[in-house]
Parts: C-alpha cells; sequence; structure tokens
C-alpha cells in the first residue's frame, strides 16, 4: 500500500531474456500478493499465447492470464499482453489496442506504462528488465513525473544489457536491483510505503 491507502499497480516490461527473467520475479510473490501486476514481454505475433502463460504460472502462486478486452483488475493477479497488440490501464480496466508500434514493438511497454502513470499516478510501480530497445523508457519517464516508482533490473546480470541501460541513463530511476531482489522489493512496496 502507499499513502492513502490504495493499493499499487504494478506494470513491468520486458524483451529479449524476459522469459527466463519474468518468472523469478513471479516467483517471489505471496498468494496474498495484494497488488495486481500487467506485464509486456515483447515477443513474436505467432507465438505460443498459452504456452506462454502455463510458463509464467509455474512457480508462481497468483493468478497469471493473458488480457482480454476490458478486463478488469483485481488485486493478487498477473495479467499478460496478448502478441501484436498494446496493452493498457484504464483506470480499473485494462484495454487492447491495434494502435501503430511503437519502438517496432506491439505490445509496448512505453504504451502500459504512459497509460499507468495517466490512470493511477503515484501509485505505480515500474519495472524494467533485460531487453534489446530503448522501450519503456519514455513511458518511466512518465510514471516518474507523475511521482510513481521506476524499478530497473541491473544490467550487470541481465541476458541484454540494451533496455536497463537506456533506462538507467533515461531516467532517474528509484532503485536498479539484481533479478533475485526485486520480487522481495516488490513485495515490500505493497505492504508499506518505501522509496
Amino acid at each position: 500500500m502507499i499513502p492513502g491507502g490504495k493499493p499499487q499497480v504494478i506494470v513491468l516490461g520486458a524483451s529479449l531474456g524476459g522469459l527466463s527473467a519474468i518468472p523469478v520475479i513471479l516467483g517471489a510473490l505471496p498468494r496474498d500478493f495484494r497488488s495486481p501486476v500487467v506485464i509486456v514481454q515483447h515477443r513474436a505475433i505467432l507465438s505460443d499465447d498459452a504456452g506462454l502463460v502455463e510458463a509464467l504460472q509455474r512457480g508462481c502462486a497468483l493468478m497469471v492470464r493473458e488480457v482480454e478486452d476490458k478486463d478488469r483488475l483485481a488485486a493478487g493477479r498477473v495479467y499478460l499482453a496478448p502478441a501484436d497488440y498494446h496493452l493498457l490501464i484504464e483506470g480499473d480496466h485494462l484495454t487492447l489496442s491495434t494502435e501503430a508500434r511503437v519502438l517496432h514493438a506491439r505490445p509496448s511497454i512505453d504504451v502500459l506504462f504512459d497509460s499507468a502513470a495517466e490512470s493511477h499516478g503515484d501509485r505505480v510501480v515500474a519495472v524494467i528488465l533485460t531487453g534489446a530497445s530503448r522501450d519503456g523508457v519514455v513511458g518511466a519517464q512518465k510514471v516518474k513525473a507523475r511521482g510513481g516508482i521506476v524499478v530497473v533490473q541491473d544490467p550487470a546480470g541481465a541476458e541484454c544489457r540494451v533496455m536497463p541501460s537506456a533506462a538507467i541513463a533515461g531516467v532517474t530511476v528509484d532503485r536498479v536491483l539484481p533479478l533475485d531482489q526485486i520480487g522481495p522489493y516488490l513485495l515490500r512496496c505493497s505492504l508499506a510505503t518505501i522509496r
């Protein structure tokens, strides 16, 4: 929880290497985790969506599901952007869009982060993981501008350093953490106000 007792929204973006990194974070979150977790993972248009959900569900105590348009955000749920759709947060709902690609990506991390910042302001915790593009930097700047928290995976341990390094260079981040410390940090964020 953060000031005002309102639940936080965790938004997480990954690209190259994310399929190995995301399960480490999800595996650290307990069944009673209080915040929704919304994920954009760059992937091929024809990727096996069911297989990805199953892979993320293994070792995760929270329910993982691929987003359908107008899904309602719920505490302790993990929402995954479908291939070839932007994912946006609008209040307590998730919406899908086929607008133009951003930095060659759809879904775009920037689009998710920007919509979360607009909708939830200082209740957003944005996490940027391993990846091979600058996607997420502009969105993370908007999260910071609205008073949210930005966490970045330490590039030294990332499968691909480009994305986390770009975030560190382009945003005043709150935490740069090794992968195995991000989940515990998100748990602390959900329990108390920390910076």
